[in-house]
């Protein structure tokens, strides 16, 4: 599939010039050949879908009429190669057509309308869904990555076929890598390490996801897969007698309990070797579970009768058993695990399960059209699929931009996870290291919007805690609780981030329309109009407004505004203008006193601050204004309004720099809250002065936000940041601790004054 990364320009023959008769024969006995190969796959299908397929066929094969790979051999071969995969899935026959014409549509000239014309619509959106992902070539630049990952998410959360095809293709040409040069090596196999094989992982594909990974670290560390691969079959030659008397004891013991089994070997990818000597810094002798065989019983029942066999046969490994059968795995992978101490010591590793469970650890979301019985544990795997994809089309709902988008599904791309029990004793399954604040929006996003505490075990513990498996999980809600951004330093999850995401944004985007409507109402009185201009009776005149600024509506213009991607006072102009046009005229004495009162400094008018405002306004953290302080507020560019000290260094480098975005502000007669202020006290250390300092703080009801301090001398400094209700009430603070014995100085921190 992708454009750039598999084909060769298009080679036609130059204008009567014919090939010789050779190659000609060469590259058409190559094509049947492949296409022969294919049919002999298609024999789950009817007869009319046979003959659908070979129509795709034809079709692909003329469209691609004169391109070859870059190995030389006809294009036309890898969109075969692409079906046959597909067709291992046992695949539709839609999907098996839309693998054929994957590339027909960007290649060949070929419409969308040309496709249902001939195949309908099903087909054709299939293969432009694909299409669409060919498009998008990975730069290097993080926002268009971002934006192709979107894009093919979301297509294979609308058909999950579209991501199996597009697996499908990626296979091939990771098989085919090697004829491609060797500088997009890299590249290729590093996008297909941390994308595609966790995909193929979250969807159940193991064996794609194991084929990927091993494709991909051959290419991108030759040396070193080269290596491992010589040190594995000297290891295999050197222990192939310990494997088969393993194999031999367990087949006797079998036979002996009369169980029919199916017994297979399997060694660990080079892939797992590699990053298993990686993580635990081993050296090869030291990684003892390369071997492992697979035991395919007739029922559940008989999973956990054969695993008491093995048991029998050779001691079991303390701690390495996993009941993936009991708690399938978040893919729906289901398996009995043990490991087993076997001849010489050797660790060996037993996966017990039955015939359907291994079509779903295998082959995952693509289960459903392999094993086609009325299998529950297929339909399962879908589910599971299902649920993950349906995840990805509500965090989109709330994130629009990509690149945060893609940082939320970077999140659920992961092997591992905690299981943990609701009340009424439901397991649900969360990544590792995930919180209670994740417990909540995985059961419901109103539970977790309104979460309050939480109780695990019984025992009432931090909203951070992390979750451990068997926790029982009780989360206590209240109705007039929100969201805390403060959250986000710990979710784990990406459906959690996003709902967290999502609130703390309409909170900020509300919040910033209030103060956008004030600053541009102030504004507008300094150009002598009372007031804003109602929205129906004059309509004519904001539609004209909101063409000015490129505004969609009215709430876009004022969130704009009170994030200080606007300037009120230029809107303000326009708008004054707009309505001089309809007949209104500025009042004079409004005009006068608005503009040349109190605050003729200043080019917009004053906002009054009681510190209720939330998302809207910052308090500088470098220079910590309190109500008493003089203030000037700046309209940051979409940060909304940050309030600084008057004489603050900071303030003054932004006014000399970016004077139009500064407006007088004001504190309010009583403010709604607390504000923080640094204070350093130096003191003569001693037995409990920290103690003592804390509580003079206590008895002036100055709670203790943060402390900071030297290591221990004679003389230390500590710093404090503390919340005060105002200037009077950080001066009384001051006194007190002034006449605190050990205190030899205290001061409020004023670092950034100029």
């Amino acid at each position: 599939m992708n454009g750039g990364f598999n084909k060769a320009v298009a080679t036609g023959l130059p204008a009567g010039v014919a090939a010789s008769g050779d190659a000609s024969a060469a590259v058409a006995n190559a094509a049947a050949a492949s296409f022969a190969a294919l049919l002999e796959k298609l024999d789950y299908l009817d007869s009319t879908g046979i003959e659908q397929v070979r129509q795709a066929y034809r079709y692909a094969d003329t469209a691609h009429l004169g391109q070859l790979r870059n190995s030389g051999e006809p294009y036309i071969t890898h969109p075969i190669a692409v079906a046959a995969l597909c067709a291992s899935w046992k695949l539709d026959v839609q999907a098996l057509m839309a693998a054929l014409l994957h590339d027909a549509m960007e290649d060949c000239g070929i419409t969308k309308a040309d496709l249902i014309d001939r195949f309908g619509a099903p087909v054709a959106e299939l293969v432009d869904g694909l299409t669409k992902l060919e498009k998008l070539q990975f730069n290097t630049r993080e926002e268009n990555q971002a934006e192709s990952f979107r894009k093919m998410l979301l297509a294979m959360a609308r058909d999950v076929r579209v991501i199996l095809i597009k697996l499908a293709d990626r296979t091939h040409n990771m098989r085919t890598l090697s004829d491609m040069p060797r500088s997009k090596w890299g590249r290729i196999s590093s996008e297909t390490l941390e994308i595609y094989a966790p995909i193929a992982h979250r969807l159940g594909l193991n064996q794609t996801y194991r084929e990927l990974q091993d494709l991909a670290f051959r290419h991108l560390h030759p040396w070193r897969y080269a290596t491992l691969a010589k040190a594995v079959n000297k290891s295999r030659s050197r222990r192939r007698d310990i494997v088969q008397k393993v194999q031999s004891d367990v087949d006797a013991a079998f036979a002996r309990v009369g169980m029919p089994v199916r017994l297979a070997g399997r060694e660990k990818t080079l892939y797992a070797i590699h990053q298993k000597m990686s993580l635990k810094n081993l050296s090869f002798a030291q990684v003892s579970d390369l071997y492992g065989f697979r035991v395919v019983v007739p029922s559940v029942t008989d999973c956990y009768t054969a695993l008491g066999v093995l048991h029998q046969v050779y001691k079991p490994a303390p701690g390495k058993f996993k009941d993936h059968i009991a708690i399938p795995k978040l893919n729906g992978y289901q398996s009995l695990h043990t490991t087993l101490v076997g001849p010489a010591g050797l660790n060996i590793e037993f996966q017990v399960r039955t015939e359907e469970m291994h079509v779903v650890a295998e082959a995952g979301v693509a289960a459903h059209w392999l094993y086609k019985a009325q299998d529950a544990s297929g339909a399962a795997a879908e589910r599971m699929g299902t649920k993950w994809l349906q995840s990805l089309l509500d965090i989109q709902n709330e994130t629009r931009d990509a690149a945060e988008f893609w940082d939320h599904v970077k999140v659920d791309l992961f092997p591992d996870a905690v299981y943990v029990f609701t009340p009424r004793s439901q397991i649900m399954a969360l990544p590792r290291g995930a919180t209670a604040v994740d417990f909540a929006y995985a059961i419901h996003s109103d539970v977790g919007d309104r979460t309050t505490a939480v109780r695990i075990n019984d025992e009432q513990v931090p909203l951070r805690t992390e979750l451990k498996n068997g926790d029982v999980v009780e989360v206590i809600t209240a109705d007039d609780a929100k969201p805390n951004p403060a959250w986000l330093a710990f979710v784990r999850t990406g459906r959690a981030r996003s709902k967290i995401r999502h609130y703390v944004k309409t909170l900020a985007q509300n919040e910033s329309a209030d103060l956008g409507e004030r600053l541009l109402t102030q504004a507008l009185r300094s150009e002598g109009m009372e007031q804003l201009p109602g929205s129906e009776e004059h309509a004519a005149i904001w539609d004209k407004l909101l063409r000015f600024t490129g505004s969609k509506t009215r709430a876009e213009l004022m969130t704009d505004i009170g994030l200080g991607k606007r300037i009120a006072s230029i809107v303000a102009k326009r708008l004054v203008l707009l309505l001089s046009e309809d007949g209104q005229r500025p009042d004079a004495l409004l005009l006068t006193r608005e503009r040349y009162g109190a605050h003729e400094q200043v080019s917009q008018g004053s906002i009054t601050l009681d510190g209720s405002e939330n998302a809207s306004v910052q308090y500088a953290s470098c220079c910590r204004p309190v109500p008493g302080d003089p203030i000037v507020g700046y309209l940051g560019r979409g940060e909304g309004l940050v309030v600084h000290h008057a004489q603050c260094a900071v303030a003054r480098k932004l006014q000399n720099k970016d004077g139009e975005r500064f407006i007088a502000v004001d504190w309010a007669d009583e403010p709604a809250r607390s504000f923080e202020a640094g204070i350093t006290v130096t003191v003569a250390n001693g037995k409990g002065v920290l103690a003592r300092i804390a509580a003079e703080f206590a008895s002036c009801e100055a709670d203790i936000v943060r402390v900071d301090m030297d290591d221990a001398m004679d003389t230390t400094d500590l710093r404090f940041v503390v919340t005060v209700r105002d200037l009077a009430h950080v001066e009384a603070v001051l006194r007190t601790l002034r006449r605190t014995q050990p205190v030899l100085r205290a001061f409020r921190v004023l670092p950034q004054l100029a």
